[in-house]
């Protein structure tokens, strides 16, 4: 089978070749438990590179549609998962479209900051090393229900210049080739002080809904550090699980 991709794409090359593997997951020649051609002779036919090959594999991997095995290869999953919800998650917006809510901007902000010691040492960096921040205040045409603040790592390389209407970790993909593999969260509950009780439009000390998202690009290296205040009686967060 001949297998090829677009070199002269805009599209990064290992989108390009995941969306491949994907096609060849779905294909007749690679039923359940098919073999995938040598990792040496794809990177070879696809003229890539084997840590680009392996990025694309990884994420495979770890969506439960591959299996990789030393000294053997990597082979299609014989009990495909028929659903990844709780391993597939998306930005904000993808997440509303895929309701069908209309999302709108009531704020965005860009700024440059010196990262506070929490993200400081997330990130692994210096204090007085400048980071992106990005501040976006959302919700429908009812009014916001919630407030996002987005700190970037340097290594991201964000000029500020980007188009953070779109979807962000879409534009990350497209723009920078930055994969948002892995997120961690807290979630809790606060008390609205003055600023977010003013932001969400609700009473001061009203009960808010709290998450700290923690992102992770594919070598499992940090590039987002979120925060997000959720209106109360706006907003369900709903979290499935799989038992296995």
């Amino acid at each position: 089978m001949k297998l090829s991709i677009d070199h002269s794409s805009p599209v990064p090359l290992h989108y390009q070749v995941e969306e491949l593997l994907r096609n060849l997951i779905d294909s007749p020649d690679f039923s359940k438990g098919q073999l995938l051609p040598n990792e040496v002779d794809l990177a070879k036919q696809l003229a890539i590179s084997r840590t680009t090959l392996r990025q694309a594999i990884n994420k495979l991997v770890y969506e439960g549609l591959l299996v990789r095995k030393k000294g053997v290869g990597t082979w299609v999953a014989e009990n495909r998962p028929l659903s990844t919800k709780s391993k597939n998650w998306l930005s904000f917006s993808q997440e509303m479209a895929a309701r069908g809510i209309p999302i709108r901007n009531f704020e965005l902000h860009i700024s440059w900051v010196k990262p506070d010691p929490a993200i400081a040492e997330f990130f692994e960096i210096k204090k007085d090393k400048k980071v992106l921040k990005l501040v976006r205040l959302r919700g429908t045409t009812d009014g916001p229900f919630v407030y996002f603040e987005s700190y970037f790592h340097p290594r991201v390389n964000l000029t500020g210049e980007e188009d953070f209407k779109m979807p962000l970790y879409e534009m990350l993909e497209q723009s920078h080739s930055i994969v948002a593999y892995k997120s961690q969260e807290e979630i809790g509950a606060i008390l609205a002080d003055d600023f977010i009780a003013d932001k969400l439009e609700v009473d001061l000390h009203s009960a808010i809904l709290y998450r700290k998202r923690f992102v992770f690009d594919q070598a499992e290296r940090p590039i987002e550090y979120n925060l997000g205040y959720y209106k109360a009686d706006s907003f369900t967060y709903t979290v499935e699980s799989i038992r296995e």
